[in-house]
């Protein structure tokens, strides 16, 4: 099972024998423990790490002189941040395995003992200003029942920071308009109660009338064709998708729902919302995570620079 010519060389080829379901665990193991957003991502990344199936690699008779090896090539091919998440998939599979009994503490504690990934990176997506998000609106205001969804997806998204799993995932009975809240499970299946800003609830009001009554349970978002409402709730790919046509649509800059997520983050905290408040509405572990999401010394530069003549 190759990983590349250069751990080809590294002789980590450990051959085309049948793995068995106990060697399948710590693989499937590591996925359950993470939340419905996370598992691909990181699924993908073992499988970059591999070459091969995840599923039906040997990850517990990697040993330190492997992952040493496995660090430098993702250094070499990777952004900081896009070679440390792949190490944390690899740290995680490896701690599965060790609770499995498949590896032993030792072996285990000496190959995720690596040396950490140094350097920065360019900050990744951008901030939709106020003026863009009155013109995507604009936009839905005048395009039926579908522009209608379209408007209740910016709520979800703008409105209450939701990532875009959670915004497909989220449900009638989680929804509370007359609150202006939404609870749903986020990263480690964890459920959080998320609030909108103001507006964002007339948003809701508009297409929850348009999409009519619904059982309970039922998805908040769903697909629209031809103006008329499907059964079936938008999928990640399609929130994206629909994300990208309403940046054409309003004839500004493309942007992505995460980007609709961070702009809400560095809306709260220009209002002056507490950190910590913000963490706690965003569902982030860590408030470090929380403070990437603020855009506000971009924007103070960007003024500061704009505002000096030749």
């Amino acid at each position: 099972m190759r990983i590349t010519s250069t751990m080809e060389r590294a002789e980590l080829i450990f051959g085309d024998s049948a793995v068995s379901a106990a060697q399948r665990r710590p693989f499937l193991s590591y996925l359950a423990r993470l939340g419905p957003g996370s598992r691909e991502t990181m699924a993908g990344c073992l499988a970059t790490i591999c070459r091969d199936d995840p599923s039906a690699f040997a990850w517990e008779r990697l040993r330190r002189e492997h992952t040493l090896v496995i660090r430098g090539w993702l250094v070499e091919r990777y952004a900081p941040a896009t070679a440390a998440k792949h190490l944390a998939a690899l740290r995680g599979v490896l701690r599965e395995a060790w609770r499995s009994g498949l590896l032993d503490g030792d072996a285990f504690a000496r190959a995720t003992d690596l040396p950490a990934v140094r350097g920065g990176s360019a900050r990744k997506g951008r901030h939709v200003t106020p003026a863009e998000i009155r013109a995507v609106l604009d936009y839905c205001a005048h395009d039926g029942v579908r522009g209608a969804r379209n408007a209740a997806v910016v709520a979800l998204l703008y409105g209450a920071g939701l990532r875009v799993h959670e915004a497909v995932a989220a449900c009638d009975d989680h929804l509370s308009v007359d609150l202006r809240s939404v609870t749903v499970r986020g990263k480690g299946a964890r459920l959080r109660t998320a609030y909108f800003v103001g507006g964002a609830d007339a948003l809701l009001r508009r297409w929850l009338e348009a999409r009519g009554a619904d059982l309970p349970s039922s998805p908040i978002l769903r697909e629209v064709r031809r103006g008329v409402v499907g059964a079936s709730t938008l999928t990640t790919q399609a929130l994206a998708e629909t994300c990208a046509r309403l940046a054409r649509k309003a004839v500004i800059e493309p942007f992505t729902p995460h980007d609709l997520r961070r702009t809400h983050a560095t809306k709260l905290l220009h209002a002056g919302v507490d950190v910590l408040i913000v963490q706690r509405q965003l569902g982030h572990a860590n408030v470090r995570t929380t403070s990437i999401y603020d855009y506000r010394p971009d924007l103070a530069q960007a003024d500061a620079i704009a505002g000096v003549s030749l």
